[in-house]
């Protein structure tokens, strides 16, 4: 059996990798400046503040969580999000990290 990318590459560049693809559709960015700017998890339908359909919603929440970088609790009928202060601010390290150490070539 071959190895999988995943298995080649080091963790720190397989978490680069989640975290810029959370980054890389703005219907996620969209969702996270919502979920960012709230005070509190929203137990809301975030579908209702974005112009999305709720397959689309659902589809980005689920892999934003699967990245964690958001949390999602289920409250009776109803599932609240909220950004994933931990998982944010090891985001913010390992992106000010990758971003410093790269090297100007020109």
């Amino acid at each position: 059996m071959g190895t999988s990318k995943k298995e080649v590459f080091s963790n720190s560049q397989n978490r680069l990798a989640d975290i810029g693809k959370a980054f890389a559709h703005p219907a996620r960015i969209a969702i996270l400046e919502f979920l960012a700017k709230q005070n509190a998890c929203v137990c809301g339908d975030i579908v209702e503040e974005l112009p999305l359909s709720q397959a689309t919603v659902s589809q980005h929440l689920a892999e934003l969580k699967r990245i964690g970088l958001i949390k999602g609790e289920i409250e009776g009928p109803k599932v609240c999000y909220c950004i994933n202060k931990k998982a944010w601010q090891e985001a913010k390290q390992i992106l000010a990290q990758f971003l410093n150490d790269a090297k100007s070539c020109c």
